[in-house]
């Protein structure tokens, strides 16, 4: 079993435990994933991030921005400004009598987190990816 965990955030996989082998936790919130949503949630989160790298130079001080990704049944999204973010998702998988969940994460855990996943496999394509920048925050 690979536990990885920390203030408002974990992410247990357990292979024994199939199909839901992988534990997603926020604050107040956990959910079990198969490997192959878990995985990709973990590029989800890391793609997003590594876009908003990219933005923030880009955006002034007082602006914010919201960046999205769709992938298949899985949505993820990021909001906030160039010094930090949170992260959501809502996985709603195809078929008829299939379980969705949403979950997400403060700015602090939401940092943490995606460190901790982006140490593993790193995040590659697919998706489709909207920034929408806003106003003042």
């Amino acid at each position: 079993m690979q536990v990885q965990e920390g203030e408002g955030w974990r992410w247990l996989v357990d292979p024994a435990r199939h199909p839901f082998s992988v534990l997603v936790g926020g604050q107040g919130w956990a959910v079990e994933l198969t490997a192959a949503e878990a995985r990709d949630l973990q590029q989800g989160l890391v793609r997003l991030v590594h876009e908003h790298r990219g933005l923030a130079d880009q955006l002034m001080g007082e602006e914010a921005i919201s960046l999205e990704l769709e992938r298949g049944s899985l949505w993820v999204a990021l909001d906030g400004d160039r010094d930090g973010w949170e992260l959501r998702f809502v996985l709603t998988p195809a078929g008829g009598g299939s379980r969705a969940v949403e979950g997400s994460w403060t700015a602090e855990a939401s940092a943490a987190l995606v460190a901790a996943l982006a140490s593993g496999q790193p995040a590659e394509g697919g998706g489709h990816l909207w920034a929408a920048p806003h106003g003042p925050a």
